[in-house]
């Protein structure tokens, strides 16, 4: 199989490689989500010494700059409470933590999560962390420009491997909101 975006040595279906997913994620891609079946998201197997976006970009296809996407963990506080949310936007733009992030959580205060939080409570790699798979409590805050693109590289939950998913299938992720201004270029 060939992967619709980048260049990749080995591409397959993302059903048949759960075995290379962490528990949250391979559970969510073998139920498939929003009328997408599993069949649609890709798994491609990469080094994960070349995880980090500038580095993998290099390595598999320039392009991917534009058609991949970061899933960070942000924590929003309001008085005593802490609200976990993940947010998506494209390689190339940074996530509005102190605009968008905060607005949309109605927090006084939002941050990016700690990495222990952000690994123990997801239960995925840090620097591999997925929109597929969270936890099912959790806003998922989307960049309108991540769904207008037909197909994102996005992280696997595991630093090894990648996932090519449907840019309108990351919209019918449980808890996804699309929040405008989400990602600012840079």
């Amino acid at each position: 199989m060939r992967a619709p975006i980048g260049s990749f040595d080995t591409a397959a279906p993302a059903a048949d490689r759960l075995d290379l997913l962490p528990g949250p994620v391979a559970a969510a891609v073998a139920e498939g989500w929003g009328g997408f079946p599993a069949e649609r998201i890709i798994h491609v197997d990469t080094d994960p010494a070349i995880a980090d976006t500038a580095v993998f970009v290099e390595h598999h296809g320039a392009e991917l700059l534009d058609t991949s996407a970061n899933c960070v963990v942000v924590a929003g506080k309001r008085g005593g409470g802490t609200t976990l949310a993940a947010c998506l936007v494209l390689s190339h733009s940074r996530v509005d933590v102190n605009g968008a992030v905060r607005r949309h959580l109605g927090a006084r205060k939002a941050s990016f999560a700690a990495m222990d939080t952000a690994i123990g409570e997801t239960g995925m790699e840090y620097g591999g962390i997925t929109p597929v798979g969270l936890p099912a409590a959790w806003p998922l805050l989307i960049d309108p420009a991540v769904v207008d693109e037909e197909w994102v590289l996005i992280g696997s939950g595991s630093r090894r491997g990648k996932l090519i998913v449907p840019g309108k299938a990351l919209a019918a992720l449980p808890g996804a909101t699309i929040v405008d201004g989400l990602g600012i270029r840079g």
